[in-house]
């Protein structure tokens, strides 16, 4: 017969629930990039009212080393949100305005003669930094635009025979708007290929406009950007990049991530699907949504959230679908309600 009182069973007992505590406790310590994403967020959110879900996928292409295409109207601060997330960051920053006569060589830089060398010496272009903030990127012809292949993909650039590595951490942020097409000049999808995430930007809601109007009116700073601080160092970010691969993605979670990127090829709506490169995205940024939420492992809720903004510039929607008004969003949203989620 069990011994009800037995002294042990409660000790037993004591045990088993410290068991079960350690293996849920987190493997990878993420309390520090936490706090310092946090601190980004406060600095950000001085200037900026609302706009949380680019701020969220500006952060979260931060720890995927990630680009970042942001599209909206005139006027939803796009830029000013790039240049106060560079900010925050102890790093070099560069803006680059595209203009129709910009050329390859205003982005990367050119071949000089020296009198005093005799010989050629190559000045770096404003692309030699660290967070590179590219406004209105379709305004210039597809050969400025080309310029950037190489150096946003493979993270160098190769001049008269010499290869330039650039300095980590490296990010390219550019914007455009959705509605002007007059002297503009459609991404190819080999470059928006090479965008991690296509953030679309909309109107904020009656509040935030309140809130915008009245932090306007309350300010007294020419220079949004001042009184913006330094929260994060250049190594820190590294550190973070590094820490965010190590999250822990299970099997089958990789199968789900396989089985959208399947479907979109598949897709009776869409023209184009998306390619490997898309798998790879998205396991990257379900993991960097992982590391602002905490985790040290990636749930589907991760990967549901940055399917959008991995997918929707990666995939061509069929001319008659898009003439009866069905986004790529739209079509994305169905293919992962058609998906069973692991469990």
């Amino acid at each position: 017969m069990e011994n009800l009182d037995n002294p042990n069973t409660e000790n037993q007992t004591s045990i088993n629930l410290n068991k079960s505590e350690d293996q849920f406790q987190s493997r990878i310590d993420m309390i520090e990039l936490r706090a310092s994403l946090n601190k980004v967020k406060a600095e950000i959110g001085k200037v900026i009212v609302g706009q949380e879900s680019m701020i969220e996928h500006l952060l979260a292409a931060l720890l995927s080393n990630g680009h970042v295409l942001i599209e909206g109207v005139p006027g939803v601060a796009k830029t000013i949100t790039a240049k106060l997330l560079a900010k925050t960051i102890d790093v070099r920053f560069s803006r680059i305005q595209f203009t129709p006569d910009l050329m390859p060589s205003d982005i990367l830089g050119t071949s000089v003669f020296s009198v005093k060398n005799s010989e050629f010496e190559f000045k770096k272009g404003p692309v030699f930094s660290n967070f590179i903030l590219i406004d209105e990127i379709n305004r210039s012809p597809a050969k400025t635009q080309s310029a950037l292949f190489e150096v946003m993909e493979e993270r160098q650039i190769t001049m008269d025979g010499t290869r330039y590595i650039m300095e980590d951490p490296f990010l390219v942020i550019a914007t455009q708007n959705p509605i002007e097409h007059e002297g503009t000049y459609r991404l190819p999808e080999a470059q928006l290929d090479r965008f991690l995430f296509k953030i679309n930007v909309g109107y904020p809601n009656l509040q935030q406009e309140i809130a915008i109007i009245k932090n306007q009116h309350e300010s007294k700073k020419e220079d949004k950007t001042e009184g913006i601080n330094h929260v994060i160092t250049a190594e820190q970010l590294k550190n973070y990049q590094h820490l965010v691969k190590e999250i822990v993605v299970e099997t089958q979670l990789m199968e789900y991530i396989a089985k959208i990127i399947i479907n979109t090829r598949e897709n009776q709506f869409l023209y184009l699907g998306a390619s490997p490169r898309a798998s790879l995205a998205l396991l990257t940024a379900s993991k960097a949504f992982a590391a602002l939420r905490g985790r040290d492992f990636v749930t589907p809720e991760d990967i549901k959230e940055a399917s959008y903004a991995v997918l929707r510039h990666r995939v061509i929607v069929s001319p008659e679908r898009e003439m009866e008004g069905l986004t790529a969003d739209e079509i994305i949203r169905q293919i992962l309600e058609g998906i069973e989620i692991p469990r």
